[in-house]
């Protein structure tokens, strides 16, 4: 070993750090806090941006008695919003019973009839049950599914196994795969394939959700099968080894 010299020292490259820099320190600092501060900023004027947005097509729709100007020199931010939600759940409580869900019904028969408003209406009925129905409409898990071409995977969400026509003419083993495009996860494609030719994931749909919306950057955690039996088999021992002592 050379006189007055560490290890470190001697292998090229692993010397003595280099000092930083003012410039190169406040650089750093500004980046880490542009990373904390940006998802808050961007969350904030969305926030913002929606309030604002119903309030000026609800606002507009209530008498002068109900407006919060009426007895203050200023608007209330969200009472729009306010506003709507009571709306909206009182609409809920009077279609949950008999007259209302009466009306509710010649009111769809109504739409129904009418062209082009008929399209449109059946469009959003439809994904509007789709998305409030938690028990049918929700993906099962995650899987890898071979596409778009061989040896290249894709990260999709099995919604169900064929049924009616489909799981006539491809049989009942085949499952539905729904392969998002990213970064958009509410586009993409469905098709249908062996369930034994798909090789299941253990993250949630909303792991894979949030991956596919970051361009695989936000990777869930993921503890392999030995790594897992190796930590049981230590709490174990350790186990043992407590009530022994």
């Amino acid at each position: 070993m050379a006189k007055g010299k560490t290890p470190d020292e001697m292998i090229p490259g692993m010397g003595k750090p280099k000092p930083v820099g003012l410039f190169a320190w406040l650089r750093g600092r500004f980046f880490a806090g542009m990373v904390i501060a940006a998802p808050l900023a961007a969350t904030f004027f969305i926030l913002q941006f929606l309030i604002t947005f119903i309030d000026n097509r609800v606002k507009p729709l209530l008498p002068p008695l109900l407006k919060p100007e009426t007895y203050t020199n200023y608007a209330i931010p969200g009472f729009g919003v306010l506003v709507l939600v009571v709306a909206l759940t009182i609409l809920g409580a009077v279609t949950a019973n008999l007259v209302g869900r009466s009306l509710l019904a010649a009111t769809d028969r109504i739409l129904s009839r009418i062209p082009i408003v008929k399209n449109v209406y059946a469009a959003l009925k439809q994904l509007t049950e789709v998305l409030t129905n938690n028990q049918q409409a929700s993906f099962d898990r995650c899987v890898l599914v071979e596409y778009p071409k061989k040896e290249s995977w894709c990260i999709g969400f099995v919604s169900s196994h064929a049924k009616q026509e489909i799981g006539s003419k491809l049989g009942a083993s085949k499952i539905g795969v729904f392969v998002p495009t990213t970064p958009n996860p509410t586009s993409g494609f469905l098709i249908y394939v062996e369930e034994s030719e798909t090789i299941p994931l253990e993250m949630t749909v909303e792991e894979g959700a949030k991956m596919i919306l970051t361009a695989g950057l936000v990777v869930p955690d993921y503890d392999p099968p030995e790594e897992r039996a190796s930590i049981v088999e230590s709490e174990i021992g350790t186990q043992k080894l407590a009530e022994q002592a």
